[in-house]
């Protein structure tokens, strides 16, 4: 019963922050939503920072659940992390809360801004860790995670979408080809 309230709060948080943002969210409208008492929300989150840490937990969760079901231990490591990439890439802008949350961002909400750098990190440690199994296996060459997953990241980010900014949308396997090009061989002969 405690556990289908909890649940219960949850969701309907992350309905309210989805639609509503995370400042505009308040406990009584999670209560309403939930259908439960005000204090009911007390008895298992602190406060709404903490409620939000726990949706905002489940989402990268899911995000990260979401890019391994792209990764196919029979291609190369490279085809699986442009695969996973892109997959995260996708739920970024599929996710309603996350489209919310980039959209508050811009209004300067602090708590907002941690949580989306907290996501990226989330994301570049999903990324390194690949990259450090890749590694290991000697599927690729010695190089420094950290920064590889970095860059490797932020060039994906580029392609889809800064480059959209001012240009035609780049198709998923010109992105792929842009990427082996420039990332993966090199631009040497």
């Amino acid at each position: 019963m405690a556990i289908d309230r909890k649940q219960s709060v949850v969701y309907a948080a992350s309905k309210s922050f989805a639609l509503f943002g995370y400042k505009a969210t308040t406990m009584e409208q999670v209560a309403k939503l939930a259908n439960v008492g005000k204090g009911t929300i007390y008895t298992f989150f602190k406060n709404k920072e903490e409620l939000f840490d726990e949706i905002v937990t489940r989402m990268i969760r899911e995000m990260t659940d979401a890019a391994e079901t792209v990764i196919d231990s029979s291609r190369p490591f490279f085809e699986n992390a442009q695969a996973a990439i892109f997959r995260i890439l996708e739920f970024r802008t599929e996710h309603q809360l996350m489209l919310k949350l980039v959209q508050e961002q811009q209004l300067g909400t602090t708590a907002v801004q941690e949580v989306l750098v907290r996501v990226e990190e989330e994301i570049l440690t999903y990324i390194k860790n690949k990259i450090e199994i890749a590694i290991s296996k000697k599927e690729i060459k010695p190089c420094n995670p950290e920064l590889t997953a970095f860059l490797l990241f932020k060039m994906y980010i580029a392609l889809v979408y800064d480059w959209e900014k001012r240009h035609e949308p780049l198709s998923e396997e010109k992105i792929a080809e842009l990427i082996e090009l420039y990332f993966l061989r090199g631009l040497s002969q």
